[in-house]
Parts: C-alpha cells; structure tokens; sequence
C-alpha cells in the first residue's frame, strides 16, 4: 500500500483565485458616466416614458440616443420611416 500524496495546495490557491475573479468581474458596477433612465438606447431624452407600453421613437437621427455616425440620405430616412413595415422603401 502507497502513502496518500499530497498536494502542495496549488490547485486549492488557483481555484481560490478562480472564484475570487469571478465574483470581482461580476459585481462590478456599471461606469458613472452611464445613462441609465429606463429607456433602451434607441431612445432620446424625453422621446417616451419608460412606463409606455408602445415603446416607439420618432424617424430620424433626432428621435435617437446616440449620435449618427454618418450623415443620412434620404434611403435612410425612409427606411426609418417605414420600420417596423414589412414594405421597405422603393429607393
């Protein structure tokens, strides 16, 4: 019969370590800088209240949270304009 071997206690650290990750990576918080009003980022300030069940935003870059990154055309437009259509513009 053969003595148990024991471990330098390596695997217990690097577990430990493991763990201790996983729970610093998921409770940090979110940035200070976040907006957070209960509006998805579609949404500009003051375009609907969180509690309206018809979550719709006006056409257009005016209507949105984020800056565009391009100018729009007018196919962008109309394509704004006709979501959720199932009848996309004919530009």
């Amino acid at each position: 019969m053969t003595a148990p071997r024991r471990s330098s206690g390596f695997g217990k650290i690097l577990g430990i370590g493991v763990l201790g990750a996983l729970f610093w990576f998921t409770r940090k918080q979110a940035p200070a800088d976040a907006k957070d009003d209960g509006h998805s980022a579609a949404f500009a300030d003051g375009e609907t209240h969180p509690e309206n069940f018809d979550q719709t935003r006006s056409a257009g870059p005016d209507g949105m949270r984020d800056e565009v990154r391009r100018e729009w055309d007018r196919v962008d437009q109309a394509a704004d304009e006709s979501f959720p259509s199932s009848d996309p513009p004919a530009y």
